[in-house]
């Protein structure tokens, strides 16, 4: 499993995830962060302190945002 950046993050791009993260698998895009997939430990340190709720695990990305699972894969 890994944890997904959705929609709320764009245009936000609070750094709140970035400066929790134990392993430094957030990297800041465009227009967003993403989580690297290889790099993430699946702790779940980052999704507390997003301000906009936009950090999910894969499995549990709500249908609406599905599609920045495949945004996620391809960023890296």
């Amino acid at each position: 499993m890994a944890y997904i950046i959705v929609e709320p993050c764009i245009e936000t791009k609070d750094a709140s995830c970035v400066e929790v993260c134990p392993v430094d698998c957030i990297y800041e895009g465009d227009d967003q962060y993403y989580i690297h997939p290889d790099e993430c430990i699946d702790c779940g340190a980052c999704e507390p302190e997003c301000p906009v709720q936009a950090i999910f695990p894969d499995t549990d990305v709500p249908p609406e945002w599905t599609n920045y699972i495949e945004k996620n894969r391809n960023h890296f």
